[in-house]
């Protein structure tokens, strides 16, 4: 026992970048469903559009007779369609991966084991959190552009089929839609980083029910207000923390769509303290995540 502690004790450890690196690397192999999810998703939305192919000559000679905006917003529609339902999902697969990140690994006892190696706690929680921040925003820009121009070439060939003009940059500025994307997937993942965040120190503290201590608590604070105070602020908060982005983050009218760069707001999304805030927050959580890994007894 004393000569596999020395053994243990002499591996050198990995650069940083190279712990890191493998880190991200080993939270894909062990959960693939933070891919395969998303893909199972885009094969149906594409399969659902070949289906809405049916008609779809019949549709776009009514389309082009609106002004041309509202033939924009119509083309449009479906390419954005698509878009929602993937980031949804990649929202809703990365909010269980961190319920799961911390706490499968104690409940199986497989922490004892990833523990031994010459990784610190700081690189395994930090891979774990660039799992919903930075792969999962990644994965998702890169398979709604695949899915987005795979319906544009669908569209278009069922079109010339039925001799009439393929979309058209003007109508549907397919680069220009992609960064808006890029730009709109990095400002979400930004935004609900204090999310992820509270949800890992859930995962690392919890010993059983992680969805329920991640989630019953704020309902409860959110009831409690409405109760005692009769106000919701609270609940308020928390919708802004969901949504708010998409008000600092772009220039428009609620419930508007999103169809020219000129929209973007950069500067003014940096410049907000909701931002911040929620960054401090979430580096706070990275901290208590990192102790509870290094101290939390498996269950």
């Amino acid at each position: 026992m004393s000569a596999d502690i020395a053994v243990t004790a002499a591996t050198p450890a990995a650069p940083p970048r190279r712990a890191l690196y493998w880190s991200i690397r080993r939270e894909l192999w062990e959960n693939r469903s933070l891919y395969l999810a998303p893909l199972g998703v885009a094969g149906v939305v594409l399969f659902s559009m070949f289906v809405s192919t049916v008609g779809l000559a019949r549709r776009r000679a009514a389309t082009l007779l609106l002004p041309f905006d509202q033939q924009r917003i119509a083309i449009a529609k479906h390419y954005d369609m698509a878009a929602v339902v993937i980031m949804f999902t990649v929202l809703i697969v990365g909010i269980f991966y961190c319920l799961d990140a911390l706490y499968g690994e104690r409940r199986d006892r497989s922490i004892l084991f990833w523990k031994s190696l010459p990784v610190s706690d700081f690189t395994t929680v930090l891979a774990k959190l660039c799992i919903p921040l930075v792969v999962l925003p990644a994965f998702a820009f890169m398979l709604i552009v695949t899915v987005q121009m795979a319906i544009l070439m669908q569209s278009n060939a069922v079109l010339l089929a039925h001799h009439m003009p393929p979309t058209t940059y003007a109508q549907y500025p397919f680069f220009e839609e992609a960064l808006i994307l890029l730009y709109g997937l990095v400002a979400l993942a930004l935004w609900h980083a204090p999310i992820y965040g509270w949800l890992l120190v859930v995962s690392g503290w919890a010993k059983r029910a992680t969805f329920l201590w991640a989630f019953l608590p704020l309902a409860v604070l959110c009831v409690a207000e409405r109760i005692t105070l009769g106000t919701t602020y609270f609940g308020k908060w928390l919708q802004y923390r969901l949504m708010g982005h998409a008000t600092v983050a772009f220039n428009m009218k609620p419930h508007a769509v999103v169809n020219s760069i000129s929209q973007l707001t950069p500067l003014r999304y940096l410049a907000t303290g909701g931002l911040w805030a929620g960054l401090i927050f979430t580096a706070i959580c990275l901290g208590t995540t990192v102790w509870l890994r290094r101290y939390r007894e498996p269950i």
